[in-house]
């Protein structure tokens, strides 16, 4: 569902913020691309799930506090920014602006 364009993005309905846990993360796709969304402190978060290193899913990595771990290789990620905090990946993966209205997860997309 798109709720709105802004500028050059779009800001689509992802899922419903039950669907993802506290401390824990929720695989969704969004006009056609996968993306992972978590929930960190009441906050929800977006990243390309897509890990820098080899291109592994990073919405079913282990998530600690606000750094997800890949599950192929280990490389960690900060999922408020998407900076690298922990190798073998040395390139951010892709954060994007992420929220709530009226109990959905939304996400800006380019």
């Amino acid at each position: 569902m798109v709720l709105g364009w802004l500028g050059e993005a779009m800001r689509l309905e992802v899922c419903k913020e039950g669907d993802v846990p506290e401390g824990g993360a929720r695989c969704v796709t969004a006009n056609g691309q996968p993306y992972a969304v978590f929930k960190v402190g009441g906050q929800v978060f977006c990243l390309a799930n897509k890990c820098t290193h080899v291109g592994g899913p990073l919405c079913e990595g282990e998530l600690d506090g606000g750094v997800i771990e890949c599950p192929w290789h280990g490389s960690r990620f900060d999922v408020r920014t998407g900076q690298v905090t922990g190798p073998p990946a040395r390139t951010p993966v892709r954060s994007y602006p992420a929220g709530v209205s009226n109990g959905a997860v939304w996400v800006e997309i380019p």
